[in-house]
């Protein structure tokens, strides 16, 4: 771990139609993209698919349902996991985190990047040079 810079690892439980399955996950944080949250998940070939969402959509999800696009995020009712929800058109997941996992990874960005000071850490020059480049 760097100081801009926040990897946690979980394990997730993906529900099926039959008993859930362990799912690796890997959750990322940037100081220089504070407003985001990267999760990895990997699949049985050996590949990561990456989701990015809003750091606040996580914050809101933890204490009720959140979210109205592919990710969406609600406490579970048993308040020790959090059930994540993701839609894409080849097809939808949930997968149950631990919620203490979570909570440690999120206070974890907080601490590099307290909630209202994300846009004296953002580089509005950095992403118009990047954008210009299309």
């Amino acid at each position: 771990m760097t100081a801009t810079t926040i990897h946690h690892e979980h394990i997730a439980a993906l529900h099926t139609q039959g008993e859930p399955v362990p799912v690796s996950t890997r959750w990322t944080y940037r100081a220089d993209e504070p407003y985001a949250i990267t999760v990895a998940f990997a699949t049985e070939r050996g590949r990561w698919v990456e989701w990015i969402f809003a750091r606040d959509l996580l914050i809101e999800g933890l204490a009720m349902p959140a979210g109205e696009g592919d990710l969406r995020i609600q406490p579970h009712p048993d308040e020790d996991t959090l059930l994540l929800d993701i839609r894409s058109p080849s097809g939808s997941a949930t997968f149950e985190l631990d919620r203490e996992d979570t909570e440690d990874f999120l206070s974890h960005t907080l601490d590099l990047v307290p909630v209202g000071t994300e846009s004296t850490h953002f580089d509005i020059d950095r992403l118009l040079a990047d954008l210009s480049m299309w």
